[in-house]
């Protein structure tokens, strides 16, 4: 696996930088090595959140074609989020659902509801990345500015559900990079282990604790733990913060992380029908609101009176 941060700069600029694109496009060339030497049939290269956004996405999809010889998707939201679903519950038929499947990007973040198959979906732009160069860009970052982004975050969540049940679910499944580095911190790993992490529960306490101990972390202490990925060591912050904050507005008790993601839906979309999303679903946002609002404070008190002033300082 490789992190390219193809997102780099793109909720500033709406457009990706050079650098970024030159990143992805070498990864991209390595893969070809890979999938030639295996004679790989089949091959279907998707764009997300970033992709959407960027004026200059064209630079980019030209460069994968010419590297691949295939036309690159950029799939809208509705659908990625599908295929993260696929991806999360494929294992899962008949076990623990309904689910809620919540997969932080980097640059958007999907909510996905429905037992056998998708009942209602969102994407909203809320990833680790986009907060990150939003909000949180010093680490340890001020308390302030964890404000500004709790903010920001809520709203979205707000915004997801009015097109999703956000407390209806049995089972909340999160998948990606910023889950399973969480539940890797949370597991206690000395360093990461995918077969450990994969369909561990993880506990609300747990991830709320987490969040606020990275917000209070340098970046050369968060680099040495031997879980992290270097690639996600200055976006995790806003990560663990995404997914403390959902946790909270569905008061879900705990998370089932799922090392099977939007690359297994991918995978599974070359042989299986995705069938169209359904129209929105009632709003859902006052009851989710009012939840945040009586199992928290408020952004201020993200931290403590004590530990505020540390961080300002």
């Amino acid at each position: 696996m490789e992190i390219v941060r193809l997102g780099e700069g793109v909720d500033k600029n709406r457009a990706f930088d050079p650098a970024a694109i030159e990143r992805t496009l070498e990864a991209t060339r390595k893969f070809a090595e890979i999938i030639a030497s295996k004679g790989v049939e089949k091959i279907r290269f998707c764009a997300t959140s970033a992709t959407r956004d960027a004026r200059n996405r064209q630079v980019f999809i030209d460069g994968v074609r010419e590297i691949l010889g295939i036309e690159p998707e950029v799939i809208p939201g509705a659908e990625e989020a599908a295929l993260s679903f696929m991806g999360a519950t494929k294992e899962l038929k008949g076990i623990g659902g309904p689910f809620l499947v919540v997969d932080i990007g980097g640059g958007s973040t999907e909510f996905v509801y429905g037992a056998e198959k998708v009942e209602s979906a969102k994407s909203v732009n809320i990833g680790c990345v986009r907060m990150t160069e939003r909000h949180l860009k010093r680490q340890p970052p001020e308390a302030r500015t964890v404000a500004a982004a709790i903010e920001d975050i809520d709203a979205a969540i707000a915004e997801a559900a009015r097109a999703v049940p956000l407390k209806k679910a049995t089972t909340l499944i999160a998948v990606a990079g910023t889950a399973t580095t969480v539940a890797a911190a949370a597991l206690g790993l000395t360093e990461y282990d995918r077969y450990s992490i994969h369909l561990s529960r993880i506990p609300a306490q747990k991830v709320f604790g987490l969040a606020q101990q990275l917000s209070l972390m340098s970046r050369e202490e968060i680099a040495v733990l031997g879980y992290m990925h270097p690639g996600r060591v200055d976006v995790i912050t806003s990560g663990a913060l995404i997914l403390s904050r959902v946790m909270l507005a569905t008061g879900a008790t705990e998370f089932v992380a799922s090392e099977s993601d939007i690359l297994d839906g991918i995978a599974w979309g070359l042989t299986t029908v995705i069938e169209p999303l359904p129209e929105e679903i009632e709003d859902a946002s006052e009851e989710v609101e009012e939840t945040m609002e009586a199992n928290d404070e408020g952004a201020e008190d993200f931290f403590d009176e004590e530990t505020q002033e540390s961080v300002d300082n």
